[in-house]
C-alpha cells in the first residue's frame, strides 16, 4: 500500500489484503458467493486500485492544517454529502412538541420506567406525528447515558409491552448495564418504500409537491430518518432524567447508513453507531467489493437522485465514506461488521474508520493503521473509534450491544 499524502490515498487492495494479520473472508464464503453473484467483486485480489479523497485537500487543492481549517472543510465535505448522495434535510418545523402517551415507573419487574412520547410537529399547517419508546434504568441515578435505535424493521422488534423480547433491542440487557435504551420506528419518519417514502416527513415540509418530481439534490429516506432522530435529541434535552450530553444513536443495515449520516449533520450526539451499514454507509464505495453503488441505488428512495450519476463511476465520486466517518470527529464512532456478511465489505468498513485517522489526529488521537483490522470477535477500541468484526450473519445482535456498550463505558466511565 502506498499512501500519497498531497493530493490522494493510493490503494492498492492485494497488497493490504496480503499485509493484514487481522480477519480474513471465508474462502469456502468467497467462492459461494462468487458463484451465486458473479457479477460483484468478492475476491481481495479482484478489487482495481482505487484512489480516495484526501479529506486534508481543500476541492481547490489545498492543503487543510489547522483545526480552524478544518473546520471550513467539514462544511465543504458535509456539502459535498449533501448535494452529491444524502441530500439536504429539512429544517425544524414552525411547532414541535412532545406529549406523554404512556409511563409506567415499574416496568421490567420494576427495574425500568417506561416513556412514550409522540413527538409531533406542524409546518404551514400540515401535522406529522411519531413516537419514541424510552426505558429508563431505575436503579441508575439520573440524568442517565441513552441508546437510541433507528429500528429498520418491525416493530415487534422494540415491544414496549416486553411481551417479545428481541436480541435485536436487548432492552433488558442495556437496562441492566445502566443505560437507558430508546427506539423509533424508521417507517413512521418516510416508509422504506420507493413508492410511498414520501408520506411522513417529506409530505410534511413539502405538501402535495411531495408526490411531484423533487430537485436531483433533495433528501430521500435515509436523510428522513435521521431527521427524526434529531427531534428525538429535542425531546432528551427537555427530558431532565436523560443525559443529553451522552446519546449514542445506533443503526443496523440501512438503519446503519441513516444513523451515520445523522450523525454527520447533528453534532450533539456523542456516540453514532453503524452496525453492518455497508455501501452507502461505512464501506468505501470505491472498493467496489460486494454491493456496489449501483446495487444500492436499486433503493432510489434511500439517497438523492443525483448519487445515480455515480452508478458504475464510483471512481468519480468527489468523496467516500471515510469523509463521512471524518465529520463525526471528534465525537465517537464505532462501526461493526458480521464474517458471513460479505455483502456489506467488513473491511471496507474497517478502513473507512482506519482512513479518517488524520481527522482525528487534530485531536491528538491516535492513528489506526489500514493494515490493524482486528481478528474475528477481538473488538479494537481506539480513542473514540471503534470497530469489530463478529461471528454470523446480517443483523443486530446481542453481541454487538454489549461491544457498542463496552465502548461507550470507555468513553463515559
Amino acid at each position: 500500500m502506498k499512501i500519497v499524502l498531497t493530493i490522494v490515498f493510493v490503494c492498492n487492495s492485494s497488497i493490504l489484503f496480503a499485509q493484514n494479520s487481522g480477519w480474513q473472508a471465508d474462502p469456502d464464503l468467497i467462492n459461494a458467493r462468487k458463484e451465486s453473484r458473479p457479477e460483484f467483486i468478492w475476491k481481495e485480489s479482484d478489487v482495481p486500485d482505487y484512489h480516495l479523497p484526501d479529506p486534508l485537500l481543500t476541492t481547490d487543492g489545498e492543503p487543510v492544517r489547522t483545526l480552524e481549517e478544518w473546520e471550513q472543510r467539514r462544511l465543504e465535505i458535509l456539502e459535498l454529502f449533501r448535494s452529491e448522495m444524502y441530500g439536504r434535510p429539512p429544517g425544524l418545523p414552525n411547532e414541535l412538541t412532545f406529549e406523554t402517551v404512556e409511563e409506567d415507573k415499574s416496568a421490567m419487574e420494576g427495574n425500568a420506567t417506561l416513556r412514550r412520547i409522540a413527538i409531533k410537529s406542524n409546518y404551514q399547517g400540515r401535522s406529522h406525528a411519531f413516537e419514541v419508546i424510552l426505558f429508563i434504568p431505575n436503579a441508575t441515578p439520573v440524568p442517565v447515558p441513552v441508546f437510541l435505535l433507528m429500528n429498520n424493521r418491525g416493530p415487534e422488534n422494540t415491544d414496549p409491552t416486553r411481551v417479545e423480547q428481541s436480541g435485536f433491542w436487548p432492552a433488558e440487557e442495556i437496562i441492566d448495564r445502566g443505560y437507558a435504551i430508546a427506539a423509533i420506528q424508521n417507517g413512521d419518519l418516510a416508509p422504506d418504500d420507493q413508492e410511498r417514502y414520501h408520506k411522513g416527513v417529506i409530505r410534511l415540509f413539502e405538501g402535495a409537491a411531495a408526490e411531484e418530481e423533487r430537485s436531483s439534490d433533495a433528501y430521500g429516506a435515509l436523510a428522513a430518518w435521521g431527521w427524526g432522530a434529531s427531534r428525538v435529541m429535542d425531546y432528551f434535552e427537555t427530558d431532565p432524567r436523560v443525559d443529553a450530553s451522552k446519546v449514542a444513536l445506533i443503526g443496523h443495515s440501512r438503519g446503519g447508513k441513516a444513523s451515520l449520516w445523522a450523525g454527520a449533520e447533528d453534532q450533539r450526539f456523542s456516540l453514532v453507531i453503524s452496525n453492518e451499514s455497508g455501501a452507502g454507509g461505512a464501506a468505501l464505495s470505491k472498493r467496489q467489493y460486494g454491493e456496489s453503488v449501483r446495487a444500492v441505488n436499486r433503493f432510489t428512495h434511500w439517497f438523492n437522485t443525483n448519487f445515480e450519476s455515480y452508478n458504475d463511476r464510483e471512481d468519480e465520486l468527489p468523496f467516500d465514506q471515510h469523509m463521512l466517518i471524518s465529520l463525526i470527529a471528534p465525537r465517537a464512532v464505532c462501526v461493526g461488521s458480521a464474517d458471513e456478511d460479505l455483502w456489506a465489505d467488513p473491511r471496507g468498513e474497517f478502513l473507512s474508520v482506519a482512513y479518517a485517522s488524520p481527522v482525528y489526529a487534530f485531536w491528538n488521537y491516535e492513528k489506526i493503521r489500514p493494515d490493524q483490522m482486528p481478528p474475528l470477535d477481538t473488538p479494537l477500541f481506539v480513542g473514540p473509534r471503534g470497530y469489530h468484526v463478529r461471528s454470523g450473519g446480517h443483523n443486530l445482535t446481542p453481541y454487538d450491544w454489549h461491544v457498542y456498550m463496552d465502548f461507550a463505558d470507555t468513553l463515559w466511565e
